[in-house]
């Protein structure tokens, strides 16, 4: 299906951005479009860290009715689009080419799932046009333009990330990343991006906050949706100490009751979540999530 400007199903978001695309071809679900997005973008060659930090931000928001938009390339793209799936929620994806052309190759299965579960691939590009490092380029303005937001996972020294960063801040949109710690080498990009003045979130609540997004749930329903994506999270045989570990700190002897565990399994527990970024400790022995 193709829209014009002049089209009323035409994205109002895009009509006013720089170079701003005269048609969209789109297949799938076209009132997607003019639905509340936010983009999910990062490095191709990601970490295995980063692929989760995706999917729990995708999957989270979707929840909260929120589509989620990004470029279906490997690593961090494919991490967002996969999580608003297995959440039951909405996927916008944006091509650098024509529908006949689909890269990469290993993400023609993942075109197909994003339609067949009622959400929309599009591109500016007629279906026989062919795969160019400019399309790729330029398909991050429209990554951008569709989304009140812009979250950058991971990010390199040098990195086409910066790309949809720059589009987002040219085009007056919120742009944010997940912090990373000075030694890794995935989150230079982002570090440099928090320091020129992109929003640090470290829980998709920040992003929702900063939007003023209401999204209209009661306590019971978000402690839920927050049990059920931290059951996807954290590695199942850390899942038994981390449950016990919620908004109150929380120390060793009473982990130690709640599990029935003896004390080195729990600590060595602890001492994993905290290296893999989970929870963090308190002075005296305190543990609290994160």
């Amino acid at each position: 299906m193709k829209i014009n400007m002049e089209d009323k199903d035409f994205p109002d978001s895009l009509k006013n951005i720089k170079f701003a695309p005269l048609e969209l071809y789109v297949l799938g679900d076209k009132k997607l479009l003019k639905q509340k997005c936010i983009a999910i973008v990062g490095s191709r060659v990601c970490t295995e860290k980063g692929q989760k930090i995706a999917d729990y931000f995708a999957r989270t928001l979707c929840k909260h009715n929120i589509c989620i938009v990004s470029g279906m390339a490997l690593g961090i793209d494919t991490a967002a689009h996969l999580g608003a799936l297995k959440a039951g929620g909405k996927t916008i994806a944006v091509l650098g080419s024509g529908f006949k052309h689909i890269f990469p190759k290993e993400n023609k299965k993942l075109f197909k799932q994003i339609i067949e579960s009622g959400g929309a691939v599009v591109s500016e590009y007629k279906e026989n046009v062919e795969v160019t490092s400019q399309g790729f380029a330029l398909r991050n303005r429209i990554v951008s333009g569709l989304s009140l937001g812009v979250l950058v996972v991971e990010a390199k020294h040098r990195s086409g990330t910066a790309i949809t960063a720059e589009f987002a801040i040219k085009q007056g949109k919120k742009l944010f990343c997940i912090p990373h710690g000075l030694e890794e080498k995935e989150g230079i990009g982002t570090n440099r991006l928090i320091k020129n003045g992109a929003k640090l979130v470290t829980k998709p609540e920040d992003i929702l906050e900063e939007l003023k997004i209401c999204n209209g749930k009661n306590e019971q329903e978000e402690t839920q949706i927050k049990i059920d994506l931290d059951k996807q999270m954290v590695p199942k045989e850390y899942y038994p100490v981390y449950k016990h570990i919620e908004g109150k700190p929380i120390n060793i002897d009473e982990l130690c009751k709640k599990t029935k565990m003896d004390v080195s399994k729990v600590n060595y527990i602890l001492t994993m979540l905290e290296l893999e970024g989970y929870i963090k400790q308190l002075p005296g022995k305190l543990f609290l999530n994160l």
